[in-house]
């Protein structure tokens, strides 16, 4: 077992996949030591800021904590709020941008692949 406070894993980073904005990341499964088999993050997106649109190679959950954000997959495009889940599938081309006047606080999980021998 690991126990990991998120506060030690917080950094100011370009949002990934087209560094639409600035965002608080925590990137806690990043503080589990190898091998490990899932990504589990915390990030916060302020207005204006989003995840670019990007292919994903495994299924993806983004999970609202707080604020409001319009996810898309593969050009259909959901508006999502607190205690709201958009579970995207392997191969689909996803996003996620701010909207409101509230930051969007979003919970990111994905599997990790193999290492390769």
């Amino acid at each position: 077992m690991v126990v990991i406070d998120e506060r030690d894993t917080m950094r100011q980073e370009p949002t990934p996949h087209g560094k639409i904005g600035i965002s608080t990341a925590y990137r806690i499964s990043d503080a589990a030591p190898q091998p490990r088999t899932m990504e589990f993050r915390k990030r916060i997106l302020p207005q204006g800021a989003a995840i670019g649109l990007h292919p994903i190679a495994h299924d993806e959950v983004y999970y609202v904590l707080s604020g409001e954000g319009d996810v898309t997959s593969d050009g259909v495009t959901r508006k999502m709020g607190p205690g709201m889940a958009a579970y995207l599938y392997d191969g689909a081309v996803v996003g996620i941008r701010q909207t409101g006047s509230e930051p969007l606080v979003l919970i990111i999980s994905y599997p990790v692949k193999a290492a390769q021998d």
